[in-house]
């Protein structure tokens, strides 16, 4: 792994632990999406202050995170959804039962080998720079088109012909692959 934020690196442990547990419950493998996962493929230039993560088995992974010493914040002012852990700032919320609303291509799912702390899955480079575009196109998230720009900017060894139609999909046919190019999408 390239040099991560501390906070960051303890909490990617933390979700490869609570990975296992799944998996050895024989359940699939938890997946992260969102922030973290866009953190990781820039290297840190772009940093988040949560992991989302995608998984079918909610409960299991929550009770995962529990034993592993996680609570879910309480009282006024608190977020009550996601799951924070005492030694680190990043809190950890479930936001799907599948990836990208099932049109994400689960063998596309990177893992990444964290030794002794398990695998962590994350979502692939094309379908996280997809899922970027969507929620620029939407209008609710401006920001994203600069995030899909950087992802794209950094990993010049994508699936382009994946990558195009996965961004059609969650723009509903609005943008395409040559808007990933800085001075291109308005």
């Amino acid at each position: 792994m390239k040099s991560l934020r501390p906070d960051f690196e303890k909490a990617l442990r933390f979700f490869g632990r609570a990975s296992r547990q799944l998996v050895q419950q024989g359940f699939s493998a938890p997946v992260l999406v969102g922030g973290a996962a866009v953190e990781l493929y820039s290297n840190n230039l772009i940093a988040t202050g949560d992991f989302d993560i995608a998984t079918s088995r909610q409960e299991e992974f929550e009770e995962a995170l529990a034993q592993l010493g996680f609570v879910r914040p309480s009282g006024s002012g608190r977020a009550t959804r996601g799951w924070m852990h005492p030694d680190f700032r990043l809190g950890f919320e479930v936001v799907s039962s599948t990836l990208l609303e099932g049109l994400a291509d689960r063998e596309r799912v990177i893992q990444l080998d964290l030794g002794a702390d398990g695998t962590v899955s994350i979502l692939s480079i094309e379908d996280m720079i997809a899922d970027r575009m969507g929620q620029f196109a939407s209008g609710s998230a401006p920001e994203m088109l600069a995030q899909a720009q950087v992802l794209a900017a950094l990993h010049t060894d994508m699936d382009t012909a994946y990558l195009e139609r996965r961004i059609r999909e969650e723009t509903a046919g609005d943008f395409g692959i040559q808007h990933l190019e800085t001075d291109t999408a308005g």
